[in-house]
């Protein structure tokens, strides 16, 4: 039997998260919202760069979408400079019965102790009243950063740190908004951008670390932040656009889980717009990016994650992982007790009913 599902979202994430909608069998699209007039009206498929006709035409009004009556909504629209908005948009489709995964905002993945429980209440009162689940995860965070060193952590005898890294060139990622906005990438050294505000890297992925430190059964004193940037040597361009000489391209902050004086666990990411950029930082398994977990402990384990895609980049095939992670989840969160749900108490996501044979 086919789960109702309506999409939120057509950008990077949403455009691979709606065609897997489209072309699953277990799911059956009565929705889209997008965030534009220039995208509304527009079918389904066309936005999902898929070619085909559904039916399925795009709308900016979110009554709309609920009225369609889904089980599920796929949430990918950017939360990251609209939080407000996007924490109503969830209390509101969990009010009204609907079950929910998404990509943002991040630190829903498990906002306990990491979110003010003012802002955590309203989202859990919704699913209580509607009697739905959210979860919100993707690749990082995701399952970069809590399914596989979760799994690693179970075959040790003992642990003394837990670290997940992305190493990424994000010279292809095209967004403006996050990349300018929201990283500050181009901009001024002495211009501190909203990512590396006091708190907000523990705001963003404080829900790695306590998700981490909760299933390893640490009971954190405290997380802490710290960062490093690197000026560009000479003005170059990337997707996104510009970046002048002397302004920031590359990008080093950890999210640190102390306990008892010692750095548990951490969440660290090495970001460069060029290759060539501080050579002395931790270096990527593959050209472009990867992930690693590094766990050491008894035993110690070092293991990459190297995305790639036929269809495009790294950076492309992390996109459609981090959509493919929540909407291959749809089924085991729409049957989940209502809440607020976690990598830790879903069930394993195998990727049932996904081979699709070898490509031609």
């Amino acid at each position: 039997m086919t789960i109702r599902v309506a999409a939120v979202g057509t950008g990077n994430v949403g455009k691979p998260a709606l065609a897997h909608l489209i072309g699953d069998d277990r799911f059956d699209l009565t929705a889209v919202w997008v965030s534009s007039e220039a995208k509304a009206g527009r079918d389904a498929g066309e936005l999902a760069g898929l070619g085909v006709t559904t039916g399925v035409a795009a709308t900016t009004d979110l009554d709309a979408v609920l009225a369609t009556a889904p089980e599920c909504v796929v949430y990918t629209a950017l939360a990251d400079n609209r939080l407000t908005e996007a924490l109503e948009d969830y209390r509101r489709i969990l009010a009204a019965g609907i079950n929910v995964v998404g990509s943002s905002a991040v630190f829903l993945q498990y906002p306990w102790q990491t979110l003010p429980q003012e802002m955590i209440s309203p989202i859990e009162e919704a699913a209580a009243q509607g009697n739905s689940s959210l979860f919100v995860g993707g690749i990082d965070p995701g399952f970069a950063n809590d399914l596989v060193p979760l799994a690693l952590a179970g075959t040790c005898q003992s642990i003394e740190q837990v670290r997940c890294m992305e190493i990424i060139n994000y010279d292809t990622y095209d967004s403006a908004a996050v990349m300018f906005d929201v990283m500050g990438f181009g901009r001024s050294l002495d211009d501190v951008p909203m990512l590396l505000q006091p708190g907000v890297l523990s705001l963003a992925w404080g829900s790695v670390v306590r998700q981490l430190a909760a299933g390893l059964g640490i009971d954190l004193d405290e997380v802490k932040e710290t960062y490093v940037r690197e000026p560009a040597p000479e003005a170059f361009d990337i997707a996104s656009g510009h970046i002048e000489k002397g302004t920031a391209a590359a990008l080093r902050f950890e999210v640190q889980g102390i306990k008892d004086g010692a750095v548990a666990v951490v969440l660290e990411h090495v970001t460069r717009l060029r290759d060539d950029l501080r050579p002395d930082w931790p270096q990527p398994a593959q050209e472009g990016g990867s992930y690693r977990i590094e766990i050491t402990g008894e035993p110690s384990y070092a293991v990459d994650l190297c995305l790639s895609s036929p269809n495009g980049d790294h950076n492309h095939a992390g996109l459609v992982a981090t959509a493919a992670r929540v909407v291959n989840a749809i089924p085991d969160v729409v049957a989940a007790p209502a809440g607020i749900r976690t990598t830790l108490d879903l069930p394993l996501v195998t990727g049932r009913g996904l081979y699709a044979g070898s490509r031609p």
